[in-house]
């Protein structure tokens, strides 16, 4: 039996933690929040309203990718916001089977979220910087996108439907419809 490698991946306010971990739940194995494996000096920039560079992400994605390539047992599930190609190919150095699930939504619907959200180190207000960073799943990258916009129980059902078939987006989103 192979390992299931999964990254739920998307801007600040998308879902990450919660779907993250509630896909782990119902697949039977473990779930990392990627916010905790970020340096402390990564956290106060953030903090501090400062986006990340490539190079602050640099480390924080070989942590990522080495988390989930040295995942012993049935797999593992990471939350990582992995917004752009390079960073999923950084990922994907490290743990080539991975699969990417991109939650995504709009605009007003993420703000609204990042608005009733309390106690996170990261400010509203960088959301526009994550946007403009995004580069979406393409078509050539094992994974799949679900949009946020519709209860947590269909993205769940997306989710795991997606993760559990390892096949490529074009091929599950016609599955799923």
């Amino acid at each position: 039996m192979s390992s299931t490698r999964l990254v739920v991946m998307g801007v600040s306010g998308c879902g990450k933690s919660t779907i993250g971990s509630l896909v782990a739940h119902a697949l039977g194995i473990p779930f990392v929040d990627g916010d905790s494996l970020h340096s402390v000096e990564n956290v106060a920039k953030m903090a501090a309203g400062t986006p990340l560079t490539d190079a602050d992400r640099r480390p924080w994605l070989a942590v990522v990718g080495r988390a989930l390539a040295q995942t012993d047992g049935p797999g593992l599930v990471v939350a990582c916001s992995a917004l752009k190609r390079s960073y999923r190919d950084a990922i994907r150095a490290q743990a080539s089977d991975v699969f990417f699930l991109h939650l995504h939504g709009t605009r007003e619907l993420l703000s609204t979220r990042l608005a009733r959200r309390a106690g996170h180190f990261m400010p509203a207000d960088l959301l526009d910087s994550q946007l403009a960073t995004l580069q979406p799943l393409q078509p050539d990258e094992t994974g799949y996108a679900v949009d946020i916009d519709q209860p947590v129980s269909e993205i769940l059902k997306q989710a795991v439907l997606a993760a559990g078939s390892g096949i490529q987006t074009e091929a599950v989103a016609a599955a799923v419809r």
